[in-house]
This record gives C-alpha cells, sequence and structure tokens, in this order.
C-alpha cells in the first residue's frame, strides 16, 4: 500500500515557513502529521536530521521544492513539545520520532494482551513484536527495544509484573 500525500505537500507555498503566526501554526501542524504519518506508514522510528532533507517527506522532487534545514528543525522542536519526538544525542542530529507516544503504546498492547486472555501470563517481547498472533496489529514489527522502551515504565503496563516483560535473550 502506498503513502497518501496530503494536498498541501503539492502547494510549493507548503515548503516556506509562513510569516503570519496564525498561518504558520496550520503549516506546523499539517507538517507534524504528515511527519509522523509518514514515518507510522513506512515504521521510521529515528530520523537523521541532515538527511530528512533528502527524505521524501521534506523533498518534493516533483514540484522541485524542500523544507529548508532550519525549518525542519521548527517542525522536530514542534514535535518534541507536543511529546512526538527525543533527541538521541545532545547535538541533536538524530531523533527519535514517537507516531504513538508510549502510554498510547502501552495502552494498545495491554487491550490486545486482555482481548486475548493474556493477562497474568509470560509473553516475550519477542512474541509482541514478531509473533503470529500480532501480525495484523499496529505494534507488530517494532523493534524489541523499542517496544520495552516505549512500554514498561508506562501505565496501564504497569499492571503487569516487570519480571514478565523479557526478552528473548533474558
Amino acid at each position: 500500500m502506498s503513502f497518501e500525500w496530503p494536498w498541501q505537500y503539492n502547494f510549493p507555498p507548503f515548503f516556506t515557513l509562513q510569516p503570519n503566526v496564525d498561518t504558520r501554526q496550520k503549516q506546523l501542524a499539517a507538517w507534524c502529521s504528515l511527519t509522523l504519518s509518514y514515518c507510522r506508514h513506512h515504521k521510521l522510528y529515528t530520523l537523521d536530521v541532515m538527511e530528512a532533507q533528502e527524505s521524501p517527506v521534506f523533498n518534493n522532487k516533483k514540484i522541485e521544492r524542500k523544507l529548508s534545514m532550519e525549518a525542519i528543525q521548527v517542525v522536530f522542536e514542534e514535535l518534541r513539545k507536543k511529546g512526538n519526538l527525543e533527541w538521541l544525542d545532545k547535538n541533536k542530529s538524530r531523533c527519535l520520532v514517537m507516531w504513538r507516544r508510549p502510554e498510547e503504546w502501552g495502552k494498545l498492547i495491554y487491550q490486545w494482551i486482555s482481548k486475548n486472555g493474556m493477562v497474568n501470563t509470560v509473553c516475550t517481547l519477542y512474541e509482541l513484536s514478531n509473533g503470529d498472533d500480532t501480525e495484523n496489529e499496529e505494534f507488530h514489527g517494532l523493534e524489541e527495544w523499542m517496544l520495552l522502551r516505549r512500554c514498561r515504565p508506562y501505565s496501564p503496563m504497569a499492571k503487569l509484573r516487570s519480571s514478565q516483560w523479557t526478552t528473548a535473550k533474558e
């Protein structure tokens, strides 16, 4: 299934931060939505700031427009404020993109566990992220370290005993 670009993506002014405050807020909301949708569709968890400008999400070759590095930084900062981005280094050169916030992942997984009668049973991260039973779930394919990082500390996942959160390596 191919990614569906929003109408703004083919509108050249979308690639220039607008000076009017109200217009800019709407534009940033659209960029945040586009970035999260794109990362979700392609299951991207990390982005490199230097590579981002050449990424299809910020570079529309069809209309020969790309978002400036400064504008990408503004979009990333907006995503950070909303809790959808975490910097992986102090230089802010790589970031973790969270199209779902950790507590949302925790709730989604806990609902699946409850629905499948698996509360109070041992389940490995591998089973959650790669198991046959989770193939149609949004969290299927999440990297184990990401799954652990996103779910362990958050409620309602706290309802699970931490000893049940094991990886195949433990």
